[in-house]
């Protein structure tokens, strides 16, 4: 059970991570399967895959996470979806090369979520 209420803007941010993890999924399953080649799928699936998993974990760091280490990994979570999920997303379809290098920060912004989250749910426990 939550302690507090989640805010509205939250619950917004948590639904819109989930939602459209599944739009860009089946987006990329349906409308793109004969655009892209065999490498632009794979990024695209990578982002969806990373998408999904980092929408469930937001899930987890709304409901569970406490004080400052919890909202550190719910924001965490969100710039990682950004940053490394649409990075790639924009590689697939043909971004200049140089997006690549913004894939990595959402790597380290998810790493950081895990360890915030990791963190928040200790405190839980304490």
């Amino acid at each position: 059970m939550l302690r507090q209420p989640v805010s509205t803007r939250v619950s917004l941010l948590v639904g819109a991570a989930g939602a459209s993890a599944v739009l860009l999924g089946a987006f990329g399953a349906h409308a793109l399967r004969d655009v892209l080649d065999a490498r632009s799928s794979e990024l695209w699936h990578t982002a969806v895959n990373y998408h999904v998993w980092h929408a469930l974990a937001l899930v987890v760091a709304v409901g569970l996470g406490r004080g400052r280490s919890g909202r550190f990994a719910t924001v965490s979570f969100v710039l990682g979806i950004v940053l490394f999920s649409g990075s790639l997303y924009a590689l697939a379809l043909g971004a200049p090369r140089w997006t690549g290098v913004i894939t990595p920060f959402g790597g380290l912004a998810f790493i950081g979520g895990w360890i915030a989250l990791g963190l928040s749910l200790r405190a839980r426990v304490d």
